[in-house]
């Protein structure tokens, strides 16, 4: 059952960088939609962002980046995943999900601590990095789930204790 998860999750980010690239191009209610969404995850500066045809996007340039890396990472996920089934886990996500923060960490350090302008482009590739790792641990550990090869559980007769074995 849970094989199609992973594959679902990869279909969501890419569906979702799609509609956020493509906000600026789509008819005023969906646009709408789109920003509104937007604007509950992200501070949508217009200065901090990417435009398209004129019309910026409904994230910043940073998280436009995290969801771009998201994509990727949730496609690779999924893929890897199911070649490594039966494999023992590798190392530790945690430590390869902060060496993937390295450079979003890096950017804001040198525009927040530094005060140093930092552009947009850069600001989307240090957050590419993230977005893949994070996507990427989650979406393998979904694959990499074995439900269906559990063993049922057996029923309890009602008012019964479970059998010992």
């Amino acid at each position: 059952m849970s094989h199609w998860i992973a594959p679902a999750i990869a279909f969501g980010s890419v569906a979702w960088l799609a509609l956020v690239v493509t906000a600026p191009l789509l008819n005023v209610a969906a646009a709408g939609i789109l920003y509104a969404v937007g604007s509950l995850i992200c501070h949508q500066l217009p200065e901090r962002s990417f435009y398209v045809e004129g019309f910026q996007l409904p994230v910043c340039a940073r998280c436009f980046g995290l969801y771009a890396g998201a994509a990727a990472g949730s496609i690779v996920g999924a893929l890897a995943g199911r070649a490594d089934r039966g494999r023992p886990a590798p190392r530790p996500a945690v430590v390869f999900t902060a060496i993937a923060a390295l450079p979003t960490v890096a950017s804001l350090a040198i525009e927040w601590g530094a005060g140093w302008p930092v552009s947009n482009v850069v600001r989307a590739a240090a957050g590419l990095s993230l977005g893949f790792a994070v996507a990427f641990v989650v979406v393998r550990a979904v694959a990499t789930l074995h439900y269906d090869e559990c063993a049922p559980r057996r029923p309890i007769g009602h008012g019964q204790p479970p059998a010992s074995t």
